[in-house]
């Protein structure tokens, strides 16, 4: 009875016999598809043959990666949403309150207010920009010389005096505010008529403020000067217009070792702030013409009336008297032999 092992089972060459042939055959097939690309037509219907499997193993990833890019696109979409959406919310919000455009406005209609009460002529500005210069107080207006605007020119805003015209360029002017060091103005006490001059300080001082103040210099340790008290220009100078509001009185220092009291002054102007200007020409506004009717008259009343010849009337009184008699006649002396 024959005892060989079933065809599954039945045993070939060894393995170590297989894979010394395998070697030589890979060998064989490298070197002769390095030499004469025998193996390139194999190699591209074996490609072609497998793409479709390729791309049936590649789809599961791809819709993979495909879900994760929809949930974070979609996520990103709904950020960009909400985000849209505040800066709708905020923009509302500022478009309803325009606290900015309400303040210009305000401050636009107090210059307008001033230009009215002024009785000269003023040429309407806006300020630009601060000097560069740190250690003056000085801003540059958008009206120059082809305006009119000339150096030593009086500015002021709706609220008060702000400085002068120091330097007047073609389009621009540079203004010196009254805080400035080299500043001084004419100013009297509202309340009692006390004359004084106003310096600038234009460093900071407490309780005023950064933008700097003003001081009242060489007065009297016992002037007669209180707290809060309204300074105005006197005119004195000849330079700015009496009765504009200059400053008002913040603190008083007096000290028994000193001849002078300290007083600070805060300004009436918006010295920090930008804004609409005015900058007075001194030239006086002209009269507005009065209606034909209102000439008319004057011309009537100042026309004088035609003199008549007096004409010596009678009084009654003397017409209803007797005659009076006549004086007797004095007789001749006689004359001399």
């Amino acid at each position: 009875m024959e005892y060989t092992p079933p065809p599954f089972f039945r045993q070939g060459p060894s393995a170590l016999a297989r894979l010394i042939a395998f070697a030589a055959l890979s060998l064989l097939l490298l070197v002769l598809d390095a030499r004469f690309k025998v193996l390139e037509r194999v190699r591209f219907g074996v490609a072609t043959m497998l793409y479709p499997m390729q791309r049936a193993a590649r789809v599961p990833g791809e819709a993979a990666s495909g879900a994760t890019g929809y949930l974070a696109l979609q996520r990103r979409l709904l950020e960009e949403n909400a985000r849209l959406k505040q800066a709708e919310l905020t923009a509302a919000e500022r478009l309803l309150r325009s606290a900015q455009v309400e303040s210009e406005n305000t401050n636009l209609r107090a210059v307008l207010a001033m230009r009215e009460r002024l009785p000269v002529t003023a040429v309407a500005a806006e300020t630009l920009y601060e000097a560069r210069d740190p250690f003056t107080r000085k801003v540059v207006i958008d009206k120059g010389t082809s305006d009119g605007i000339k150096g030593g020119q009086v500015v002021v805003d709706g609220a008060g005096v702000m400085g002068q015209v120091t330097r007047a360029y073609p389009f621009v002017s540079e203004v010196s505010l009254l805080t400035d060091r080299d500043q001084a103005i004419p100013v009297q006490v509202v309340r009692n008529g006390l004359r004084a001059i106003a310096y600038g300080t234009p460093g900071g001082v407490s309780g005023i403020g950064d933008a700097g103040a003003m001081e009242l210099r060489f007065l009297a340790a016992n002037a007669d000067v209180r707290e809060g008290d309204v300074l105005v220009t006197s005119g004195i100078d000849g330079t700015y217009l009496a009765g504009l509001p200059v400053a008002t009185v913040v603190r008083i220092e007096r000290e028994a070792g000193y001849a002078f009291a300290k007083i600070l002054c805060k300004p009436a102007a918006g010295i920090d702030r930008f804004g609409q200007v005015l900058v007075m020409n001194g030239e006086r506004k002209a009269l507005p013409a009065p209606p034909p009717e209102e000439v008319e008259e004057k011309g009537a009343k100042g026309r004088r009336p035609k003199r008549r010849p007096e004409v010596n009337v009678p009084d009654p009184a003397a017409l209803s008297a007797p005659p009076a008699k006549a004086p007797a006649a004095v007789p001749a002396a006689p004359a001399k032999k």
